[in-house]
């Protein structure tokens, strides 16, 4: 078995499941939560229903913030001692600063190690349309591609990726500040569940709905008609501390859209915070 060429790393923000990343041998970078003058470490943890419920009442909400070039370098010299390139995927730089983070880390990198082929990627996605794209790295990767044919390959598929989502308020997303045209949203469509679209750095309203059993039905809908659009679908389920919901929307992804990959993933805290609690979402490729 030949020597592999290239090792992956993404942030947190991508949400793949830990077996996943484990499986593909994927380091996952952590972003920072702040809260009550502490900072956390993001992830997906066992405490997530309290998470919400402070969330929810709190005076004071959560705010995120970039992990740091140290943070960033740790993981990228982590990931040299098994390749001789690395490929480092980060989350839309649109939204947040952590694809500066990275490139900073990367000039780290190569002034420790000159011969290190270090590579800094903007996902221009979340989640798993990036957790997606970073799996996608690390097929390639694990073939015996070498780090060109690794980026191109990744590259290709950021056109093919998305996320569909059910919010259940748009408050938490408008709160950010970093969608622009979300709090114009809030007020124009009180007492509905909007599906927003995620695709490439946008993020657009695309349908509301007056209940959560009619947005999950929009929502396998459209999937269907994206389904009609190209090859095989890779999909995961995402919600957050709604996990009985998640299965049941998988359950009727898997009988309505025959994905040759599907996954259920909760979101992390920091990705959360963005959400709120009761959000369920479907990030997905075609393979054409």
């Amino acid at each position: 078995m030949s020597k592999l060429q290239v090792a992956i790393v993404t942030d947190s923000t991508a949400c793949i499941p830990p077996a996943i990343a484990t499986e593909y041998s994927i380091g996952v970078v952590p972003l920072n939560l702040i809260f009550a003058g502490r900072t956390f470490v993001d992830g997906m943890g066992d405490t997530t229903e309290e998470f919400y419920e402070v969330l929810r009442t709190s005076r004071s909400p959560p705010t995120t913030a970039a992990t740091s070039p140290g943070t960033f370098l740790d993981h990228i010299l982590r990931a040299a001692d098994r390749a001789p390139s690395v490929l480092c995927l980060t989350v839309s730089a649109r939204f947040t600063a952590v694809y500066d983070s990275a490139l900073q880390a990367a000039a780290l990198a190569r002034q420790e190690r000159p011969e290190l082929d270090i590579r800094v990627l903007d996902s221009r996605n979340a989640t798993m349309a990036q957790g997606f794209m970073a799996i996608e790295a690390a097929r390639a990767a694990a073939e015996g591609a070498d780090i060109d044919t690794v980026v191109a390959r990744t590259e290709a598929l950021m056109p093919r990726v998305g996320v569909l989502a059910m919010l259940d308020t748009l408050t938490y997303i408008a709160r950010t500040g970093r969608v622009p045209g979300a709090a114009a949203w809030v007020s124009s469509i009180l007492r509905v569940k909007p599906i927003v679209e995620f695709r490439q750095g946008d993020i657009r309203l695309v349908s509301r709905t007056r209940t959560r059993k009619r947005a999950m039905e929009r929502l396998l809908t459209i999937m269907e008609e994206r389904a009609r659009q190209g090859g095989p679908m890779h999909l995961c389920v995402h919600h957050t501390n709604t996990p009985q919901q998640a299965l049941l929307l998988a359950g009727q992804a898997q009988e309505r859209l025959h994905p040759v990959e599907l996954y259920v993933s909760e979101l992390t805290q920091v990705m959360g915070v963005h959400t709120g609690p009761e959000f369920l979402a479907f990030a997905y490729y075609l393979e054409q």
